[in-house]
């Protein structure tokens, strides 16, 4: 597969000509910045055919804009801020900020949508840094992350369980590979981070990738691909702006890459008491991911956006001709290819979202429903429509401070359920993602590629803040239920009343710029209620939830020196 992506490369460097445009993408997750251009297509400064569904964006292309980093700037000298031309402008040396990421739990893991970090206790830092250089259509972007965690022990579902409990967590979460802890030592690695080498001609851009993608409308979470894993190696053959047609204007990328295992064990505890082990034995195979994200805007209707997702999750030593490199023609009908579904062991999603923009209401709305396991003909589909469903619903909305000058309030809540349906009582869809098959599932070293809140997850948000340009200041508060239908299949309720993990979180969180300095901040209080599904003191006589709670504080710190 590697020889087909360099073959793949140099094909496309043979067809394309000299070019001015620029490819430069601005990171998934580039904090204070990447919000600021959404909040701006908001207040009806920037297109509104950009869907931001297919991320990362290109702001030099979509807003006319050029720094990306510096879309606050006034300033129009183009060979300061560590930006150089040569070449008669058909080349462009650009020197890449300096982010610095820091992040605390004081009790145990919290917290997602942070790339290469990794779910841990105590302190964790990421350091991230590089270059962009581009020539007519060819740019390279060199962006590596590396990533330091102190990964203290903390209080795991193995303290005082039973040899039976043991047994059914491995039992359950065998199909993933989704580590408790990563390792029983400090964790620190270098990653590619937000590297690409890419050949850009029109608004087509295409090469070869590690950086973090994110599909669908979603801010808090997206159910496919997100940046709450590190970032892959893929080819990439995507747009960098809405291309025209008469009907509207469309937007996509197809990708195809490889993911890794995390090389961990789920817990630390291997065996049972009598020493029985614990563990299932895996395919180590690297997995051939590939996934396909296309979305329309009518040209009748402002700042509607339709999309659709689908992606394969399968072991590199499966696949093995063209058609299992591509499969997105597969059918989504197992009538049609068998009981089954596949030939192979396949792990397959889909996915149907939809952005509304209103820039005079200064708000949106957005929603994502999908589906992990396909239905066995049309009949089963339209009968039973939310068998193996997740869904994905939020809105924002910027309100004017009229009193005071580019000052707004800014609402937004976002709600994703990936627990199964009440059709779970009928048959079994199985957990958003684990599979039964590919062993690891949808993630890759170690982390879920789609929702952090993970297999089973639901995660209710609601936040405030005051926005000025590219300031923000406000509160957020979550609820997070832990893997519901791990829930509901280990741990019957007592009584009528349910054992759910259920942490309630209130936060405070910040966004600043001081010239150079980009600075990002949030303080949460998380109270777990029933932490790690434990009953402390339980009475059956005298139930009430909750029996085990603990407190957990979350600090995130960033700072960000752009050249």
């Amino acid at each position: 597969m590697k020889r087909y992506y360099l073959l793949m490369f140099i094909a496309l460097i043979s067809i394309c000509r000299v070019d001015k445009i620029s490819a430069q993408a601005l990171p998934v997750g580039t904090p204070v910045i990447e919000d600021y251009y959404r909040r701006m297509q908001l207040l009806g400064k920037i297109d509104s055919n950009v869907s931001f569904t297919v991320r990362p964006i290109n702001p030099v292309q979509l807003f006319n804009i050029k720094n990306i980093y510096r879309p606050d700037s006034v300033e129009n000298d183009f060979q300061t801020h560590g930006q150089f031309t040569f070449a008669g402008k058909q080349g462009l040396l650009q020197i890449l900020p300096i982010n610095w990421q820091n992040q605390v739990n004081t009790n145990h893991p919290y917290g997602w949508n942070d790339g290469a970090m990794i779910p841990a206790r105590g302190y964790q830092t990421m350091l991230s840094g590089g270059f962009y250089l581009k020539y007519g259509p060819l740019s390279i972007q060199l962006r590596p992350e590396f990533v330091y965690a102190q990964n203290s022990k903390f209080d795991g579902f193995d303290k005082n369980r039973t040899d039976d409990d043991l047994k059914k967590y491995y039992s359950y979460y065998s199909m993933i590979d989704r580590p408790e802890r990563f390792g029983t030592s400090s964790y620190q690695k270098l990653f590619l981070g937000q590297s690409s080498i890419r050949l850009t001609v029109g608004p087509i851009s295409a090469g070869l990738s590690n950086e973090n993608i994110w599909w669908g409308p979603g801010i808090c979470n997206s159910m496919l691909l997100g940046n709450n894993a590190p970032g892959f190696e893929h080819v990439t053959l995507n747009t960098i702006r809405p291309i025209q047609t008469y009907i509207g204007s469309f937007e996509g990328q197809i990708l195809g890459g490889y993911l890794k295992a995390s090389g961990y064990n789920l817990m630390n505890v291997t065996s049972t008491s009598d020493g029985t082990s614990l563990l299932t034995q895996k395919n180590p195979s690297d997995r051939y991911f590939t996934g396909l994200n296309i979305n329309y805007h009518p040209k009748w209707i402002t700042g509607l956006t339709l999309g659709l997702t689908r992606t394969f999750n399968a072991y590199k030593s499966d696949v093995t001709s063209v058609k299992d490199y591509f499969p997105f023609f597969t059918p989504y009908k197992k009538v049609t290819v068998g009981e089954a579904g596949d030939a192979f062991n396949r792990d397959q999603y889909t996915s149907m979202y939809a952005r509304w923009l209103f820039t005079k209401a200064h708000a949106e709305i957005y929603f994502e429903y999908g589906l992990n396991d396909n239905a066995y003909n049309y009949k089963d589909l339209l009968g039973s429509p939310d068998h193996s469903r997740a869904y994905l619903v939020g809105m924002r909305k910027m309100i004017k401070l009229n009193n005071y000058r580019d000052q707004y309030i800014l609402v937004s809540g976002e709600i994703t359920q990936l627990s199964q349906s009440v059709d779970r009582l009928v048959r079994d869809a199985g957990t958003w993602y684990v599979h039964g098959g590919v062993l690891q599932g949808h993630t890759n070293r170690g982390q879920v590629l789609g929702a952090g809140t993970g297999p089973g997850g639901n995660l209710q948000s609601f936040n405030v803040s005051w926005v000025q340009g590219i300031k923000k200041l406000g509160f957020t508060f979550e609820r997070y239920e832990h893997d519901v239908d791990f829930t509901r299949a280990v741990f019957p309720d007592i009584n009528g009343n349910s054992r759910k993990w259920v942490d309630f979180a209130f936060g405070l969180q910040g966004e600043w710029a001081y010239k150079n300095l980009l600075f990002d901040a949030t303080l949460k209080g998380i109270r777990s209620l029933n932490y790690e599904w434990v009953l402390k003191d339980y009475d059956p006589a005298n139930y009430y939830i909750p029996h085990n709670d603990v407190f957990n504080c979350h600090l995130r710190l960033g700072v960000t020196y752009r050249f």
